[in-house]
Protein backbone atom coordinates (compact mmCIF):
# COMPACT_ATOMS: atom_id res chain seq x y z
CA UNK A 1 0.00 0.00 0.00
CA UNK A 2 1.17 3.65 -0.98
CA UNK A 3 2.04 5.94 1.59
CA UNK A 4 -0.52 8.13 0.10
CA UNK A 5 -3.43 5.15 0.37
CA UNK A 6 -1.72 4.88 4.12
CA UNK A 7 -2.15 8.32 4.85
CA UNK A 8 -6.49 7.78 4.34
CA UNK A 9 -6.61 4.87 6.24
CA UNK A 10 -5.07 5.91 8.75
CA UNK A 11 -7.06 9.11 8.93
CA UNK A 12 -10.36 7.45 8.97
CA UNK A 13 -8.98 4.96 11.56
CA UNK A 14 -8.41 7.87 13.85
CA UNK A 15 -11.37 9.05 12.97
CA UNK A 16 -13.82 6.51 14.27
CA UNK A 17 -11.35 5.74 16.89
CA UNK A 18 -11.34 9.60 18.05
CA UNK A 19 -15.10 9.69 17.00
CA UNK A 20 -15.96 7.41 19.42
CA UNK A 21 -13.83 8.61 22.50
CA UNK A 22 -16.27 11.31 23.91
CA UNK A 23 -19.31 8.96 23.99
CA UNK A 24 -16.50 6.65 26.23
CA UNK A 25 -15.75 10.00 28.78
CA UNK A 26 -19.46 10.82 28.86
CA UNK A 27 -20.15 7.23 30.31
CA UNK A 28 -17.13 7.39 32.21
CA UNK A 29 -18.33 10.40 34.29
CA UNK A 30 -21.14 8.56 34.91
CA UNK A 31 -19.42 7.34 38.31
CA UNK A 32 -15.55 8.86 38.59
CA UNK A 33 -14.91 12.83 38.41
CA UNK A 34 -12.98 14.58 36.13
CA UNK A 35 -9.18 13.94 37.54
CA UNK A 36 -9.76 10.46 38.06
CA UNK A 37 -11.02 9.99 34.78
CA UNK A 38 -8.39 11.93 33.18
CA UNK A 39 -5.97 9.92 35.58
CA UNK A 40 -7.06 6.40 35.11
CA UNK A 41 -6.82 7.05 30.99
CA UNK A 42 -3.12 7.73 31.18
CA UNK A 43 -2.55 4.68 33.44
CA UNK A 44 -4.47 2.39 31.52
CA UNK A 45 -2.21 3.78 28.37
CA UNK A 46 0.17 3.38 29.76
CA UNK A 47 0.30 0.18 31.15
CA UNK A 48 -1.07 -0.95 27.82
CA UNK A 49 2.00 0.97 25.86
CA UNK A 50 4.66 -0.65 28.43
CA UNK A 51 3.72 -4.26 28.04
CA UNK A 52 3.63 -4.13 24.24
CA UNK A 53 6.83 -1.30 23.49
CA UNK A 54 8.99 -0.75 26.63
CA UNK A 55 11.88 -2.51 24.03
CA UNK A 56 11.23 0.67 21.58
CA UNK A 57 12.47 3.08 24.50
CA UNK A 58 15.98 2.59 23.42
CA UNK A 59 15.43 4.13 19.95
CA UNK A 60 14.82 7.42 21.43
CA UNK A 61 17.69 9.28 21.88
CA UNK A 62 19.29 11.36 24.98
CA UNK A 63 19.11 14.49 23.23
CA UNK A 64 15.30 13.80 22.21
CA UNK A 65 13.52 13.46 25.99
CA UNK A 66 13.18 16.53 26.20
CA UNK A 67 10.89 16.79 23.29
CA UNK A 68 9.10 13.18 24.39
CA UNK A 69 8.56 14.88 27.79
CA UNK A 70 6.95 18.26 25.68
CA UNK A 71 4.83 15.89 23.69
CA UNK A 72 3.83 13.89 26.35
CA UNK A 73 2.12 17.36 28.27
CA UNK A 74 0.59 18.84 25.49
CA UNK A 75 -0.33 15.41 23.22
CA UNK A 76 -1.90 13.91 26.29
CA UNK A 77 -1.83 15.08 29.64
CA UNK A 78 -3.69 18.35 29.59
CA UNK A 79 -6.10 17.30 27.08
CA UNK A 80 -6.88 14.39 28.63
CA UNK A 81 -8.12 16.42 32.09
CA UNK A 82 -9.58 19.04 30.07
CA UNK A 83 -12.24 17.61 27.60
CA UNK A 84 -13.11 15.73 30.53
CA UNK A 85 -13.64 18.46 32.74
CA UNK A 86 -15.51 20.40 29.96
CA UNK A 87 -18.29 17.37 29.53
CA UNK A 88 -19.82 17.80 32.69
CA UNK A 89 -20.88 21.08 31.42
CA UNK A 90 -21.09 20.99 27.68
CA UNK A 91 -22.22 17.40 25.44
CA UNK A 92 -19.56 15.13 24.18
CA UNK A 93 -20.67 16.28 20.27
CA UNK A 94 -20.40 20.13 21.37
CA UNK A 95 -17.11 18.83 22.55
CA UNK A 96 -15.85 16.78 19.82
CA UNK A 97 -17.08 19.70 17.39
CA UNK A 98 -14.92 22.29 19.10
CA UNK A 99 -11.74 19.79 18.32
CA UNK A 100 -12.06 20.80 14.68
CA UNK A 101 -10.39 23.85 15.37
CA UNK A 102 -7.38 21.91 15.62
CA UNK A 103 -5.96 22.01 11.74
CA UNK A 104 -6.42 25.90 11.97
CA UNK A 105 -4.42 26.10 15.10
CA UNK A 106 -1.94 23.72 13.83
CA UNK A 107 -1.50 25.92 10.51
CA UNK A 108 -1.35 29.02 12.73
CA UNK A 109 1.12 27.94 15.38
CA UNK A 110 3.05 25.87 12.71
CA UNK A 111 3.32 29.29 10.68
CA UNK A 112 3.97 31.48 13.88
CA UNK A 113 6.14 29.72 16.05
CA UNK A 114 7.37 26.44 13.99
CA UNK A 115 8.44 28.33 10.50
CA UNK A 116 5.92 26.26 8.28
CA UNK A 117 4.68 26.90 5.06
CA UNK A 118 1.77 25.92 3.21
CA UNK A 119 -0.09 26.22 -0.32
CA UNK A 120 -3.17 27.83 -0.19
CA UNK A 121 -4.81 24.89 -0.80
CA UNK A 122 -4.68 23.83 2.72
CA UNK A 123 -5.65 27.37 3.86
CA UNK A 124 -8.77 27.17 1.98
CA UNK A 125 -9.28 23.42 2.85
CA UNK A 126 -9.08 24.36 6.95
CA UNK A 127 -11.20 27.75 6.06
CA UNK A 128 -13.86 25.41 4.80
CA UNK A 129 -13.54 22.99 7.55
CA UNK A 130 -14.09 25.85 9.89
CA UNK A 131 -17.45 26.93 8.29
CA UNK A 132 -18.50 23.48 8.19
CA UNK A 133 -17.74 23.29 11.81
CA UNK A 134 -19.58 26.68 12.68
CA UNK A 135 -22.78 25.01 11.37
CA UNK A 136 -22.14 22.34 13.59
CA UNK A 137 -21.71 24.50 16.54
CA UNK A 138 -24.57 26.74 15.60
CA UNK A 139 -26.97 23.95 15.43
CA UNK A 140 -25.65 22.54 19.09
CA UNK A 141 -26.19 25.91 20.74
CA UNK A 142 -30.07 25.76 19.70
CA UNK A 143 -30.36 22.56 20.47
CA UNK A 144 -28.54 22.88 23.77
CA UNK A 145 -29.18 25.96 24.87
CA UNK A 146 -28.63 24.66 28.88
CA UNK A 147 -25.72 24.17 28.59
CA UNK A 148 -22.72 26.41 29.89
CA UNK A 149 -20.82 27.17 27.20
CA UNK A 150 -18.22 29.07 29.56
CA UNK A 151 -16.54 25.77 29.50
CA UNK A 152 -16.18 25.40 25.65
CA UNK A 153 -12.89 27.30 26.66
CA UNK A 154 -11.74 24.21 27.86
CA UNK A 155 -11.68 22.85 24.51
CA UNK A 156 -10.36 25.40 22.67
CA UNK A 157 -7.04 24.89 25.10
CA UNK A 158 -7.26 21.01 24.44
CA UNK A 159 -6.98 22.38 20.78
CA UNK A 160 -3.92 24.00 20.70
CA UNK A 161 -2.13 21.58 23.51
CA UNK A 162 -3.25 19.30 20.07
CA UNK A 163 -1.60 21.46 17.38
CA UNK A 164 1.47 22.27 19.94
CA UNK A 165 2.05 18.87 19.67
CA UNK A 166 1.39 17.92 16.25
CA UNK A 167 4.04 20.59 15.05
CA UNK A 168 6.92 19.47 17.96
CA UNK A 169 6.74 16.12 16.64
CA UNK A 170 7.27 16.86 13.12
CA UNK A 171 10.04 19.05 13.58
CA UNK A 172 11.61 17.19 16.27
CA UNK A 173 10.95 13.57 16.03
CA UNK A 174 10.04 12.99 13.00
CA UNK A 175 12.81 10.43 12.55
CA UNK A 176 11.89 8.45 15.55
CA UNK A 177 9.42 5.48 15.16
CA UNK A 178 5.54 6.01 16.03
CA UNK A 179 5.45 3.08 18.82
CA UNK A 180 8.91 5.00 20.77
CA UNK A 181 7.26 8.31 21.00
CA UNK A 182 4.05 6.85 22.36
CA UNK A 183 5.65 4.57 24.81
CA UNK A 184 8.16 7.44 25.86
CA UNK A 185 4.90 9.94 26.44
CA UNK A 186 3.33 7.47 28.60
CA UNK A 187 6.11 6.68 30.82
CA UNK A 188 6.89 10.23 31.63
CA UNK A 189 2.92 10.24 32.55
CA UNK A 190 2.72 7.46 34.30
CA UNK A 191 3.57 8.81 37.52
CA UNK A 192 2.14 11.68 37.93
CA UNK A 193 -1.27 10.63 36.69
CA UNK A 194 -0.92 7.21 39.24
CA UNK A 195 -0.45 9.60 42.08
CA UNK A 196 -3.73 11.82 41.17
CA UNK A 197 -5.54 8.94 40.34
CA UNK A 198 -4.99 6.95 44.02
CA UNK A 199 -4.85 10.25 45.96
CA UNK A 200 -8.54 10.95 44.61
CA UNK A 201 -10.03 8.22 46.99
CA UNK A 202 -10.79 5.74 44.32
CA UNK A 203 -9.86 3.26 46.23
CA UNK A 204 -12.30 3.14 48.84
CA UNK A 205 -14.87 2.73 45.57
CA UNK A 206 -13.77 -0.25 43.57
CA UNK A 207 -16.86 -2.40 44.99
CA UNK A 208 -19.04 -0.07 43.84
CA UNK A 209 -20.68 -1.37 40.14
CA UNK A 210 -21.08 2.27 38.86
CA UNK A 211 -17.24 2.67 38.91
CA UNK A 212 -16.81 -0.86 37.54
CA UNK A 213 -18.73 0.25 34.82
CA UNK A 214 -16.89 3.97 34.27
CA UNK A 215 -13.25 2.11 34.46
CA UNK A 216 -14.27 -0.76 31.59
CA UNK A 217 -15.07 2.34 29.70
CA UNK A 218 -12.13 4.87 30.40
CA UNK A 219 -10.25 1.05 29.66
CA UNK A 220 -11.40 1.21 26.57
CA UNK A 221 -10.73 4.74 25.57
CA UNK A 222 -7.09 4.63 27.65
CA UNK A 223 -5.88 1.16 25.81
CA UNK A 224 -7.72 2.24 22.32
CA UNK A 225 -9.03 5.46 22.35
CA UNK A 226 -5.35 6.93 23.54
CA UNK A 227 -2.40 4.13 23.75
CA UNK A 228 -3.31 2.73 20.00
CA UNK A 229 -4.44 5.68 18.76
CA UNK A 230 -1.15 7.72 19.49
CA UNK A 231 0.89 5.45 17.26
CA UNK A 232 -1.43 5.39 14.50
CA UNK A 233 -1.56 9.59 14.71
CA UNK A 234 2.19 9.72 15.30
CA UNK A 235 2.80 7.39 11.79
CA UNK A 236 -0.08 9.93 10.42
CA UNK A 237 2.34 13.11 11.31
CA UNK A 238 5.52 11.29 9.65
CA UNK A 239 3.44 10.40 6.27
CA UNK A 240 1.85 13.52 5.62
CA UNK A 241 1.88 16.91 6.67
CA UNK A 242 0.97 18.24 10.17
CA UNK A 243 -2.42 20.21 8.52
CA UNK A 244 -3.89 17.26 7.11
CA UNK A 245 -2.97 14.97 10.59
CA UNK A 246 -5.02 17.23 12.22
CA UNK A 247 -7.85 17.06 9.96
CA UNK A 248 -8.64 14.31 11.36
CA UNK A 249 -10.18 16.20 14.07
CA UNK A 250 -13.10 17.21 11.16
CA UNK A 251 -14.04 13.99 10.78
CA UNK A 252 -14.59 13.12 14.71
CA UNK A 253 -17.52 15.12 14.81
CA UNK A 254 -19.46 12.89 12.36
CA UNK A 255 -18.83 10.15 14.08
CA UNK A 256 -19.92 11.34 17.10
CA UNK A 257 -23.00 12.57 16.08
CA UNK A 258 -23.22 8.95 14.69
CA UNK A 259 -22.99 7.67 18.25
CA UNK A 260 -25.49 10.60 19.32
CA UNK A 261 -28.21 9.03 16.74
CA UNK A 262 -27.61 5.41 18.39
CA UNK A 263 -28.30 7.01 21.72
CA UNK A 264 -31.10 8.70 20.59
CA UNK A 265 -30.25 11.68 18.89
CA UNK A 266 -31.32 13.18 15.77
CA UNK A 267 -28.82 14.35 12.96
CA UNK A 268 -30.64 17.33 11.50
CA UNK A 269 -30.10 18.81 7.93
CA UNK A 270 -27.95 21.40 8.97
CA UNK A 271 -25.56 18.92 11.01
CA UNK A 272 -26.05 17.10 8.00
CA UNK A 273 -24.47 19.92 5.95
CA UNK A 274 -22.33 20.60 8.26
CA UNK A 275 -20.88 17.38 8.00
CA UNK A 276 -20.55 17.17 4.20
CA UNK A 277 -18.62 21.08 4.37
CA UNK A 278 -15.80 19.07 7.02
CA UNK A 279 -15.02 16.40 4.22
CA UNK A 280 -14.56 18.72 1.89
CA UNK A 281 -12.11 20.73 3.79
CA UNK A 282 -10.50 17.32 5.09
CA UNK A 283 -9.88 16.70 1.37
CA UNK A 284 -8.77 20.25 0.22
CA UNK A 285 -6.37 20.25 3.30
CA UNK A 286 -4.40 17.53 1.96
CA UNK A 287 -3.68 18.85 -0.92
CA UNK A 288 -0.03 19.78 -1.25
Amino acid sequence: MSNQQLKWLFLMVLAVIWGSSFILIKRGLVGLTPIQLGAARITFSAVFLLIIGFGSLREIRHHQWKYIALTSLFGTFIPAFLFAIAQTQISSSISSILNSLTPLNTLLIGILVFGLTFKRAQLLGVIIGLIGTLLLIINGAISHPNQNYGYTVLVLIASLCYATNVNLIKKYLSDVKPLSITTGNFLVMLLPAAILLFSSGISAHFHEVKIQHSLFYVMILGVIGTGIANILFYKLIQLSAPVFATSVTYLIPVVAIGWGIYDGESLTAVQGLGASIILLGVYLSSKK
